[in-house]
């Protein structure tokens, strides 16, 4: 029997796990390999080795109503995008509100995972640990894997000919630390990202000149969307999610190429994305299309040779005299202290069941939490995964069958090429994937039910956000405040922005817009109908 977890790594991952291993019963040890909890929210001034590191400019991309622990809201008056200073102060309080930090070792490295001899049997693990120099191991009954997947930087010099005589400085995302070392400097950003775009734009301000390079291009948005509102608390919602998937697939794309061009033509700044109509996660910043607008900074596209001093793009210009190039073309997905076989098994591809358990080990008895890209924040995720992996742990939760596992698994790789195109197989549907693992637990809302008992909340789960409280309103580890706080999100959302009231605050009428939106074809053809 399951009892005591081993889990790698204290960032948002490793604490969900922590609080869902003693939710069961289980004895959960956290190794840690810096000083402190937060994982890539705690800030370093140097890129260290083996683990994720971001610039000081960072800020959150969802608000703070769909990115919190599903019964831990944040404070009302905290900003809805936070400064990465910000949001490590509230991990910081859930670790300490739950009293997590006993559990975990600091300045301890995992340098090695192995099944035991007796693994078939015992699913059990060996653990190799390494602290002030000196190496133990340790057996555990189960591994829960929470190092994260911005680690080991992405670097591929084979697809950038003559980069090794560039003579420029060259560097990854992850070693930039601020603007001030480029001012009066020609830089060049590869990579159309989030990191490339919040870097190019803060560098625009001190640089001479930055150039953006892109081979596919991406969607602009900015996290202010219809009316004011964060984007995500109007984005991100049950009836949406339902459009998408239920309207045909014309009809569908048709509706999210009009969106994503709402804010701008991306085709008029060079960043029209070669497939416009895939899901890829699209670049959140603000500045981008203004900075362009006013000459700081340009779009160019891909690099296909460097010089010593210049980078030739796919249409045959030229950047001269670069004196840097900074790489933001995203991480490798490695662990090198586990066995590469365990999560790629399947033409060298991410193969796991709902992202999270190998379908081919014998038992499962080591989850993966957090290697998942969405729409939707990564806490409540990495919790909704550790719920139910703890679950399949103690045997609360049982798998399907290998085949049934491979079977899924393909389909759902089908689906995701569809969806968001062969580089982004990391890439899921939030809501859909939220509600497959609620459905494991026993945690999924019944929401045609709640439509007869309980209406009010209904509208609110269905056309309001699909916050992270709907997650913990039912079933095992069901929040007795996550009612309120469903019918209370606006208000948080509003309060730190309201800071000069010259009228009553207004909030989004997602079920009245509905109701105009169905009305309006019913007038059109009502007219029609009367002249013909």
């Amino acid at each position: 029997m399951v009892k005591r977890v081993a889990i790698i790594g204290a960032g948002v991952s490793g604490l969900a796990s922590i609080r869902c291993c003693l939710e069961e019963g289980l004895e959960p040890t956290c190794f840690e390999r810096s000083n402190d909890v937060g994982g890539l929210w705690k800030f370093s001034d140097h890129a260290e080795e083996g683990r994720a590191s971001i610039y000081p400019a960072v800020f959150t991309n969802s608000s703070k109503e769909m990115m919190c622990f599903p019964d831990f809201p944040y404070p009302e008056d905290y900003p809805n995008f936070m400064h990465h200073s910000k949001l490590q102060e509230y991990i910081r309080a859930f670790a300490q509100a739950n009293g997590l930090l006993r559990y975990i070792q600091f300045e301890t490295l995992v340098s090695s995972v192995k099944k035991c001899p007796s693994f078939s049997v015992t699913g059990q693990w060996e653990v190799v640990l390494e602290k002030n120099g000196k190496q133990e191991s340790t057996i555990f009954d189960a591994v829960m894997v929470c190092s994260g997947h911005h680690v080991y930087p992405n670097l591929p010099h084979d697809s950038f000919p003559g980069l090794n005589q560039f003579q420029g400085h060259v560097l990854h995302s992850r070693d930039y630390k601020g603007p001030e070392a480029f001012k009066g400097k020609r830089v060049l950003v590869i990579g159309l990202g989030n990191s490339g775009c919040d870097i190019a734009v803060e560098l625009s301000r001190l640089a001479t000149q930055v150039v953006i390079s892109t081979r596919s291009g991406s969607w602009v948005m900015s996290r202010v969307w219809d009316d004011g509102y964060p984007w995500d608390m109007v984005y991100v919602t049950r009836f949406a999610n339902f459009l998408r998937n239920a309207l045909p697939s014309f009809l569908s794309d048709w509706l999210h190429v009009k969106k994503m061009n709402t804010w701008f033509k991306h085709e008029n700044y060079g960043l029209m994305p070669l497939n416009g109509t895939l899901r890829k996660e699209p670049v959140f910043n603000d500045e981008l299309p203004s900075r362009i607008l006013c000459g700081a900074l340009s779009i160019r596209a891909g690099v296909t040779e460097f010089m010593e001093t210049s980078a030739v793009f796919e249409d045959g210009t030229r950047f001269e005299a670069i004196d840097a190039v900074i790489f933001a073309i995203g991480y490798t997905h490695a662990y090198p202290f586990l066995d590469d076989s365990i999560i790629k098994n399947k033409n060298d591809e991410v193969t796991l069941f709902k992202g999270i358990f190998s379908p081919v080990m014998e038992k499962p008895t080591l989850a993966v939490i957090g290697l998942i890209q969405s729409l939707g924040a990564s806490i409540p995720t990495v919790d909704q995964q550790a719920r139910w992996a703890t679950k399949v742990f103690t045997g609360s939760c049982t798998l399907p069958t290998i085949k049934e596992m491979m079977d899924d698994i393909d389909k759902k790789m089908r689906k995701k090429l569809k969806w968001f195109g062969q580089t982004q197989t990391l890439q899921t549907d939030y809501i859909t994937y939220m509600d497959e693992l609620g459905s494991f637990i026993g945690a999924k809302p019944n929401i045609p039910w709640l439509f007869l008992t309980d209406p009010r909340l209904a509208l609110q789960l269905y056309f309001g956000p699909c916050s992270p409280y709907q997650f913990r309103l039912v079933g095992p580890g069901r929040w007795d405040g996550a009612r309120k706080a469903i019918l209370t999100q606006w208000d948080r959302a509003l309060k730190p922005i309201r800071t000069r009231a010259v009228s009553e605050a207004h909030r989004p009428q997602p079920f009245y817009n509905l109701l105009k939106m169905l009305l309006f074809p019913l007038l059109l053809l009502s007219v029609l109908l009367t002249f013909y």
